[in-house]
């Protein structure tokens, strides 16, 4: 396997930490971003001149562009960009305030757009590159409790695949990497939670949130997996624009999109009554 430059936000804990332990393992030289001096020394401690850390705020947008100048410089041209630095939001959509609705965007969506935008005039001009992001299952599907945090990874759903449509022509791969359920923290301490305030939403919410609380430290996925999975993708000439990760994520994801499917086909007819007699076809 040819050696590469990985940069991935976020690899204190979690998905992040193990796709950067899986890229170093292969041996590849990673950049990742943390948030503190000690996060720093425990990721450069992993493989020391091989994994680089950087501290980094993703909703700093002048930060982010200038630490991918100063890697592309000091370390060298990146071939792997992975957006991964986000965090849930549990609440029902009525009793989760606005203002972290707008924090659950500026950080699962404005971080991740800042990073890839400041990586890909790089890749433009060498017209090679793969560039990542995390998204989750919950960008394919919707379940009650998460409407901020799936809001956020829809919508960069949406980003991604546009944009891998546009740099195509440059050589350039774009993924969205759609985990399910792993064994992170990402249903523990990183989780924010919104307060409860309305009783009208118990019967519906309280056991989903006590079971998510319940599987924390259980869930099915294996975090090194993923991470020897995202490197297998970073390695191939047609890697896919979508990574579904895990069985509960393929489940689910294929269970939501059934439904889809089904409204469109049920309501074609209706539909079709919105056009003029003529006109142009998108």
């Amino acid at each position: 396997m040819q050696r590469q430059n990985w940069l991935i936000t976020g690899v204190s804990t979690g998905l992040g930490r193990a796709f950067a332990q899986a890229a170093l393992a292969a041996g590849h030289t990673v950049v990742g971003t943390v948030r503190s001096e000690e996060d720093l020394r425990a990721f450069e401690g992993l493989n020391p001149g091989y994994a680089r850390g950087r501290i980094l705020d993703v909703t700093d947008d002048h930060a982010v562009s200038d630490v991918i100048t100063e890697v592309e410089r000091g370390v060298g041209p990146l071939d792997v960009v992975i957006a991964n630095a986000g965090y849930g939001l549990e609440g029902t959509f009525e009793e989760t305030p606005l203002a972290e609705v707008r924090r659950q965007f500026e950080i699962n969506v404005f971080g991740a757009v800042a990073t890839l935008q400041a990586a890909l005039p790089h890749m433009r001009r060498r017209r090679r590159g793969h560039l990542m992001a995390v998204t989750s299952m919950g960008g394919l599907m919707a379940v009650p409790g998460m409407s901020a945090y799936c809001g956020s990874k829809f919508a960069l759903e949406g980003i991604l695949e546009a944009l891998g449509k546009e740099v195509a022509q440059f050589g350039i791969h774009v993924t969205a990497i759609e985990p399910g359920s792993f064994r992170t923290d990402w249903a523990g301490r990183s989780m924010t939670r919104a307060a409860r305030t309305i009783d009208d939403y118990d019967e519906l919410f309280d056991p989903i949130r006590e079971a998510r609380q319940k599987a924390n430290g259980n869930q099915l996925g294996n975090p090194a997996k993923a991470g020897e999975a995202v490197v297998r993708i970073a390695s191939v000439d047609q890697p896919p624009a979508h990574l579904v990760l895990g069985s509960d994520a393929l489940r689910l994801v294929t269970t939501a999109r059934t439904a889809v499917d089904e409204d469109i086909r049920a309501w074609e007819t209706l539909s079709r009554t919105t056009d003029f007699d003529e006109g142009a076809q998108l």
